[in-house]
């Protein structure tokens, strides 16, 4: 399986369906990222994802991390990948030129990371963590630890982690213990262990930068007593130069279903040196710089995998043979019909090609609405801002289960070959298990999205993507070739609110009807978030087509895709409402004693 960048679709997406370039001239900052240079970009990342990165994934997931005595050893070809990454000047694009960054905006790292985290996705882990430990420096930094490491970090000579979890709290963060001691210098001598630290140790750097969060003596107990640190592996000399090793140490890794190449480390920090970074006890506000970073990332991956599936299943369907069309012989001179032509496997292959190309139009349509929360102003900036509170959950969670279930069918569609390693299938399976967990798990982003971003705010957040869509909906109702998109978005678009209203009255109620809807309302609500996206790409094709595109095919091909996605995918809401209609009564009716015996 060799990966090859969807180089056109993404240039669909970014340049046709979200006009980037105006976009970006709607802010003073970006204005130089004009189509010609985000096309060298594009083509720049992909051959670097192709050759250098796609050679490594099997190997690397084969081979794995070592680990020896607190030292992590990546596997053979990802030093060489990383300085080549670090060349190509990929780890400085999106940051501040003050510290050697292109301020570049982010939709245009998230396009990279794409393309690096669907060649190998264990490799792109490494640098993926340090952009949001770099912006959490930027926003929260004092401009001592600015100057002292956000230069080396930005060139990716130095990278970074965040350090959250730790083994009794697991995501309620609220009942960390770690500990922080206040010294006469100023600094902070930090004690305790995290686990699940991405990128915690290996060879790649010769620092690292951890943003770690532990409790000040006398903190406030849950997660208004949390404060943040930086830590650093090394200590840094005052000319900046690398001093002593600091006492944080990696105490093991982590043998794991996949991602093999990435590190997954337990820390343990025994008095380490740590420095305060913003407010006391703040903690848990500054790291949620971070954490939505890592949350449309994670979204990524569940892009990445729906794409890869969808490539290395294209490829074979195309090739393998097997039995004939019940309409008759497609392929009379050979001994069977390619399985592409059977309806069972063109349903696995287009829904994987529905949620992979779906999945690009939310993941970038969300860092457009970052790089305004980044450097715009006023009313754009707070609308911005709403928005990506809203959208992100929904695009951490719906596309990482869309992502597993694509990259199921990936291993479908090869039958028995796709249990088998050499074809690459598996291996996406297992890689991307984990993004239905880490940032949050599906459970806890359904809860985050329904309890505190849509009820939590009386529904002005979801009212603010409704117009949006209402409004895209009345300026297209009038078109024929339109109506079978616009029609039953418009009428999942009301059904969006009755449900919410019908949720808001049951928790009146029951504060447990939340929980009990609020993975099928991220369901539902990913679905006709997708549909949206979906009836806008028929829209962009339908246009082409009658300005007499020379692409006619590639045009053609989305509005079928869309299409389909209306026909076969859409409809799956109706399961998700009426299990909501149901109510918390079948899950919680169950004494404890009663589940087994």
């Amino acid at each position: 399986m060799q990966y090859k960048a969807p180089l056109r679709d993404i240039q669909f997406v970014m340049h046709e369906l979200l006009d980037s370039e105006s976009h970006y001239k709607t802010l003073p900052a970006f204005q130089e990222a004009d189509r010609e240079l985000m096309d060298s970009l594009f083509e720049m990342a992909a051959s670097f994802a192709e050759n250098e990165l796609s050679p490594l994934n099997q190997s690397g997931d084969a081979e794995g991390c070592q680990f020896d005595n607190g030292k992590v050893t990546t596997p053979k070809g990802f030093k060489e990948a990383y300085d080549a990454y670090c060349e190509l000047g990929f780890p400085a694009l999106s940051a501040e030129e003050e510290f050697g960054g292109q301020n570049m905006p982010f939709s245009l790292s998230t396009v990279i990371n794409e393309m690096v985290g669907t060649a190998n996705w264990s490799f792109s882990m490494y640098p993926g963590l340090s952009h949001g430990a770099i912006q959490t420096i930027e926003h929260h930094g004092t401009d001592e630890q600015k100057q002292t490491y956000l230069e080396k970090m930005v060139t990716g000579e130095w990278s970074g982690t965040m350090c959250l979890t730790e083994a009794h709290a697991g995501s309620d963060l609220g009942i960390i213990r770690t500990k922080a001691e206040p010294k006469e210098d100023g600094s902070y001598s930090i004690t305790g262990q995290k686990i699940f630290i991405s990128a915690g140790e290996h060879d790649l750097t010769d620092n690292i930068i951890h943003i770690v969060l532990a409790r000040l003596p006398g903190a406030p107990a849950g997660t208004k007593g949390i404060s943040l640190f930086i830590v650093p592996k090394v200590m840094v000399n005052a000319d900046n130069s690398l001093g002593e090793n600091n006492n944080v140490v990696c105490g093991s890794i982590e043998h794991k279903m996949g991602i093999k190449a990435s590190a997954t480390c337990v820390m343990n920090f025994d008095g380490a040196t740590g420095y305060l970074i913003g407010p006391e006890n703040r903690g848990l506000q500054c790291m949620f710089t971070f954490m939505n970073v890592a949350r449309i990332g994670t979204a990524v991956q569940g892009l990445t995998a729906a794409e890869y599936a969808f490539q290395g299943s294209l490829t074979y369907a195309k090739d393998r043979l097997a039995m004939r069309s019940l309409s008759g012989a497609k392929a009379p001179d050979k001994v069977a019909d390619p399985i592409i032509v059977h309806p069972a496997v063109r349903n696995m292959l287009l829904t994987e090609k529905a949620f992979a190309e779906g999945g690009r139009a939310l993941v970038y349509y969300l860092a457009h609405f970052a790089d305004t929360v980044a450097k715009g102003e006023g009313d754009d900036l707070k609308f911005a801002d709403q928005m990506l509170s809203l959208l992100t959950p929904i695009a951490k969670a719906f596309l990482t289960e869309t992502g597993l279930e694509a990259a199921n069918h990936g291993v479908q569609v090869y039958g028995g070959h796709g249990f088998i390693s050499e074809w690459g299938m598996e291996q996406n399976v297992r890689d991307t298990r984990i993004a239905c967990l880490y940032e949050g798990t599906t459970e806890i982003q359904a809860l985050d999205l329904l309890g505190r971003k849509v009820l939590g705010s009386q529904g002005k957040l979801l009212a603010n993507f409704v117009k949006i869509i209402q409004k895209f909906c009345n300026e297209h109702k009038e078109n024929d070739e339109m109506g079978q998109f616009i029609r039953p978005l418009a009428k999942h678009l009301k059904e969006w609110g009755d449900l919410t209203a019908r949720i808001g009255m049951q928790a009146t109620e029951n504060p447990d009807a939340v929980g009990g809807a609020a993975v099928d309302y991220m369901y539902f609500s990913g679905y006709v978030t997708l549909a949206y996206l979906w009836a806008r790409m028929a829209l962009v094709a339908q246009t082409a087509i009658k300005d007499g595109s020379g692409e006619k095919a590639f045009y053609d091909a989305k509005i079928k895709t869309a299409q389909f996605y209306f026909a076969k995918l859409l409809p799956r809401t109706t399961t998700h409402v009426q299990r909501i209609s149901t109510g918390v009564e079948p899950y919680m009716s169950m004494d404890v004693d009663q589940f087994a015996f």
